[in-house]
């Protein structure tokens, strides 16, 4: 799975994006997709997403819970 694909990216995925503002630190924001706002099938630097909370970055890494603590 790769995240520079959308096919790759769907809605209620658990995700870590980077933030416009955060794009120089690397900072990573995560949280759940509300909405895929890339029209491309692919972006060299991510797809980018609207977040639940309504926060709109670029997909740096899918979270995969096991469903252990």
């Amino acid at each position: 799975m790769t995240i520079n694909q959308r096919s790759s990216i769907r809605p209620g995925l658990t995700v870590d994006i980077v933030l416009k503002q955060d794009q120089r630190t690397g900072k990573l924001t995560r949280g759940i997709i509300q909405n895929i706002l890339t029209n491309s099938p692919s972006h060299p630097h991510g797809i980018k997403v609207k977040l639940e909370d309504g926060q709109v970055g670029r997909v740096k890494a899918i979270v995969e819970y096991t469903g252990e603590l």
